[in-house]
């Protein structure tokens, strides 16, 4: 099956074609026939199904070849970076056509955001908190919504977008499309649909025999002591077929201290997490995509925004904190029907956290097996060439810089410079019997000078020369005599 046998328009085929998607998955299967008859849909699939185009396709479609300006749909997402990772898609979508896309998200600049609105922008894509923000002050109107899609809908519960969620719904006409998509469907999730949406059709593209994990994602679990992961990890990295890898960390404190160490091994790593600012989480997420630098370190904040479907590795360098955050991150790696390995370190204290996470999955793998960096089992399960070290750039040594010897020489007044350059000084001090010429002894040592011939440089009559008088030791000075 095409596209085109689901009746999606041309000039968005030719678009996905250019980028080489053909054929399309499950969750676009089932979901755009009825979103295309404005049927509200609950679609839940795993991550890298394709669900963004499973509701972007339906969405640009009804909003026609050439829609009047204003915004007309609506996508609400919990991060930044699935706020980008969406409004490019639909780009891509409408590449052939005049509708506009905007990105609305915290952490840039009001202006850009507001202009592209001012200038018509007929979908918007944006996280709750600034879409609130622009409607607040009359930038951001909502009232000609048509279609809203809620993506990634149990990550809004986690973060407890719940309620400004609800403020966006009362926002738009009661008569709009709805779409609500999601890997998992906890209850508030369902409970919300049943709120907002009218009669709503639940699709599962899960296949059932497949289990709660992808079937396309090979699980290693290891026992790791805290001071030996990094050297795990470096080994990991020059694992045989080792394509670009994320690795994900419990704090930002943690991202940022192994970003510094992988790249002081050799390795080109970039990092994401909640103390960059948004540009340079852009550049990051940006490096990733574009092969320039091919090892991510996140926390779950970038979790959801991670779409790239040449991820093979995804490593847990803790424990997630429980079963669907751990489906959340090794779904960054077996996209678009691939194949990947998830690496899961484990430490000693966190071994209960994890039988909780083993019990939830069905992983059958309650007690990890102890793995250290030099341990024979590592290097097989993973492909790691036996030779591989903990780095493969060494640390350069600073250069040892001989310096030559100077010549000494003796000047023509029998004194040896040193090594500058400058002339030496003349360190003689001057008493009031010296004399008038800087530098030439008194013919007659003791004789006084005569009255107004002193000048500073000896030459010519000028300023009197004040004299001074010798303080004795420990007494004061004699005052001159009255004139």
């Amino acid at each position: 099956m095409t596209f085109t046998d689901l009746t999606i328009d041309q000039d968005m085929v030719d678009a996905l074609a250019s980028r080489g998607i053909i054929e399309p998955f499950p969750i676009q299967t089932q979901t755009i026939p009825l979103a295309l008859s404005g049927q509200d849909i609950i679609g839940q699939a795993k991550t890298g199904t394709g669900k963004t185009f499973g509701f972007g396709l339906p969405l640009v479609q009804r909003l026609g070849l050439d829609p009047e300006p204003g915004v007309q749909a609506l996508v609400v997402v919990p991060t930044r970076e699935l706020a980008v990772q969406v409004s490019e898609d639909l780009e891509l979508a409408t590449s052939n056509r005049s509708t506009s896309v905007v990105a609305i998200y915290g952490g840039k600049a009001y202006e850009g955001q507001v202009a592209q609105l001012k200038a018509g922008a007929q979908i918007v894509v944006g996280t709750p908190g600034r879409l609130l923000d622009l409607a607040g002050q009359r930038l951001l109107s909502l009232k000609d919504v048509r279609v809203m899609v809620l993506d990634e809908a149990d990550k809004m519960l986690d973060l407890g977008f719940l309620p400004d969620v609800e403020k966006l719904f009362a926002q738009t006409s009661p008569t709009r499309h709805t779409m609500l998509f999601s890997a998992t469907m906890p209850g508030p999730v369902v409970a919300l649909a049943r709120r907002f949406m009218n009669k709503p059709i639940h699709i599962r593209a899960n296949d059932p025999d497949e289990g709660l994990t992808q079937a396309n994602i090979r699980h290693v679990v290891y026992r790791a002591h805290s001071l030996d992961k990094d050297e795990v990890i470096a080994r990991i990295l020059q694992a045989e077929g080792r394509g670009k890898t994320v690795v994900f960390t419990r704090t930002k404190r943690a991202a940022s201290k192994l970003v510094d160490e992988l790249t002081d091994r050799g390795f080109k790593a970039a990092a994401v997490h909640g103390d960059m600012s948004q540009e340079a989480r852009e550049r990051s997420m940006a490096s990733f995509k574009a092969g320039k630098k091919d090892v991510l370190i996140a926390t779950d904040v970038a979790a959801r925004g991670i779409d790239v479907d040449d991820v093979t590795h995804v490593i847990n360098h803790t424990v997630p904190e429980d079963e669907k955050a751990y489906l959340h991150r090794v779904g960054r790696t077996g996209r678009a029907g691939k194949t990947g390995i998830a690496v899961t370190f484990v430490d000693w204290d966190d071994l209960h956290k994890w039988a909780l996470i083993n019990r939830a999955l069905e992983m059958g793998v309650p007690k990890p097996v102890e793995t250290y960096s030099s341990s024979p089992h590592l290097f097989s399960d993973l492909d790691i060439p036996s030779d591989a070290k903990g780095r493969i750039k060494k640390t350069p040594a600073a250069p040892h810089v001989e310096r030559p010897a100077k010549e000494q020489t003796t000047d023509a007044g029998g004194s040896t410079p040193g090594t500058s350059d400058r002339p030496k000084r003349n360190r003689r001090r001057r008493t009031h019997s010296s004399a008038a010429t800087a530098g030439e002894p008194s013919a007659t040592e003791g004789a006084s000078r005569p009255e107004g011939s002193g000048t500073h440089d000896g030459n010519g009559p000028g300023r009197r020369r004040r004299s001074r008088q010798r303080r004795p030791a420990g007494g004061s000075a004699t005052p001159p005599p009255a004139a």
